[in-house]
């Protein structure tokens, strides 16, 4: 019989729940045992750790990622035909965020490193502008100097797009503090992770914070009086008590990323494989380790008869997706993001693989070009 490969896993959840079932299963318990599934102190109790963690004012505790773009949008004003610039690269819940306020979005390309160009941000600026959505890829920052001096410079706001990007900084500032709003998700395959979708947001403007925690609780004001229509947005205890153990442990995976990180930089063959370098004004945190190549497709299909497990993010860009055509985009307006996502391939780069499996996975690519 022939022996099976090994996997080696792009994600690996169940290993993060056997390290931290011991410490983990009482705070479980201790939140099934109250009763008390909705709010309460264990939402506070992350929403202050956060804030203090990330030096803000205010943390705002959300449903999901895509409801704290939402929410921060609308607690900035920004609402039916107002233009909002964004890359259409990222996944689809940056731009649909924009879509579903009414707002338009207005797409610029990227550069080589998957971040949008601020060059092209500006160009896109028209008198219908009111904002900026950058959106940190990968765990990679975008350029958030040039494109704050752009939003000063044109009186407009900036939404970050902070998903992928917990713990990154640029020139020595947190994601998600750079801009008027960061907007996070903690849905189970982010660095910082919940077992299930969650969400928050980052701000100083305690105005938008208060504004955001009432959209999230149907705008009420108490249990009887509705000061504005909305929505649901609530995250719920168990995962507010479940991201308060796990932010404690952020820097632990943050740097186990980075240190597999590092191995792929230093074996990865760079005459065929393209990834960023590691400029001193960045803080990557690597929610994904994504590279480019030709041949991605025959690459991808070789890595997996090996046992290795790939993904990519993302193979259609937005705005040719089904559900962007009434966007007036089309083949060819965005070139190097639709070049890139013919050549982009993610690599695991998960905390819970060894030195060995990492290195391993670097000499497949390796041998599939070089061979």
């Amino acid at each position: 019989m022939k022996n099976k490969i090994p996997v080696i896993p792009y994600v690996n959840l169940a290993n993060q729940w056997e390290t931290e079932q011991q410490e983990l299963l009482p705070v479980i318990t201790d939140v099934m045992s109250k009763g008390h599934y909705v709010g309460g102190e264990q939402v506070t109790e992350f929403e202050s750790t956060a804030a203090n963690r990330f030096g803000v004012s205010d943390c705002v505790a959300l449903n999901c990622g895509t409801d704290a773009l939402v929410c921060a949008l609308i607690g900035l004003g920004i609402g039916r035909g107002d233009e909002v610039i964004t890359p259409p690269n990222s996944f689809i819940a940056s731009t649909a965020a924009i879509v579903h306020i009414g707002a338009v979005p207005i797409f610029a390309d990227v550069l080589e490193d998957q971040s949008i160009d601020p060059d092209l941000v500006e160009a896109a600026i028209t008198e219908k502008t009111k904002a900026i959505m950058p959106v940190h890829l990968t765990g990679r920052m975008a350029k958030m100097v040039p494109l704050k001096e752009i939003a000063k410079k044109y009186n407009l706001a900036m939404v970050e797009d902070a998903a992928q990007s917990i713990g990154s900084t640029y020139n020595g500032e947190l994601s998600g503090t750079i801009g008027d709003v960061g907007c996070f998700s903690a849905h189970p395959l982010k660095n910082l992770n919940a077992c299930g979708d969650a969400g928050f947001i980052l701000t100083n403007n305690t105005k938008i914070a208060d504004r955001v925690r009432s959209l999230r609780n149907h705008g009420l004001v108490n249990r009887d009086i509705v000061e504005q229509f909305g929505y649901v947005s609530r995250m719920d205890t168990l995962q507010a008590a479940i991201l308060s153990y796990r932010i404690r442990s952020l820097d632990k995976v943050i740097e186990k990323r980075r240190q597999n990180a590092a191995i792929y930089q230093k074996i990865l063959n760079r005459e065929f494989i393209y990834f960023p370098a590691q400029n001193p004004e960045y803080f990557d945190t690597f929610h994904t380790f994504v590279i480019q190549v030709n041949r991605r497709d025959e690459l991808k299909s070789y890595l997996k008869s090996c046992g290795v497990q790939t993904a990519i993010h993302y193979p259609i860009p937005i705005h040719l997706q089904p559900a962007s055509k009434s966007l007036g985009n089309g083949p060819g307006d965005f070139p190097i993001t639709e070049k890139q996502c013919k050549r982009i391939l993610t690599l695991p780069v998960n905390q819970s693989l060894s030195p060995a499996q990492v290195t391993h996975v670097a000499n497949k690519v390796n041998e599939f070009f070089e061979n």
